[in-house]
């Protein structure tokens, strides 16, 4: 064996470790550059399988409140509070509407069905194509010239035909 055929492989192992020893400290070294230097990251794009869905703008007009009692003043809001109500009671129902613009003016159908829970029979059912505009209180009201017949009833108030508000109520 000759020193020429040695010193080969033996140069080829100094290359080898001076490498292995630079890659050492490039591992060593800062992955990030100094803070001046970092830019953020883009925030990641919405998922269109995501279980949130965006927020839905505010509907143009609303109801606010439903209100039941056995009398109402002059601005239409209740000034007879109850939940119970005798079998010859006026029942009305105050609905309070409200519009996102308060100077704008939203055509609306605003209805109200009374129902007779425990017999799941409807009592009465009004409808009324309004201008709604700001915020307004608008009454629906029932009589019966026979007694009411006691138990368990509900008003569900419809905001364009959907139901957005519903309260219970007792005949005793």
């Amino acid at each position: 064996m000759n020193l020429r055929t040695l010193a080969l492989p033996a140069t080829a192992l100094i290359a080898v470790l001076a490498l292995a020893g630079c890659k050492k400290k490039e591992a060593e070294a800062p992955a990030t550059p100094p803070a001046a230097m970092t830019t953020p990251a883009p925030a990641p794009a919405p998922s269109m399988t995501s279980a949130t869905p965006p927020p839905m703008a505010e509907p143009l007009a609303s109801v606010a409140s439903l209100d039941l009692g056995s009398a109402a003043g002059a601005d239409m809001k209740i000034t007879a509070p109850k939940t119970t109500f005798a079998p010859k009671d006026k029942i009305i129902a105050a609905v309070t509407t409200r519009t996102r613009d308060p100077n704008a003016t939203v055509p609306s159908k605003l209805s109200a069905t009374w129902t007779h829970t425990d017999s799941n029979q409807t009592v009465n059912e009004e409808s009324r194509d309004l201008q709604l505009k700001g915020e307004q209180v608008y009454d629906f009201a029932i009589t019966n010239p026979s007694p009411w017949p006691a138990g368990n009833y509900r008003v569900d108030i419809k905001l364009d035909g959907n139901v957005v508000q519903t309260h219970a109520f007792e005949v005793k």
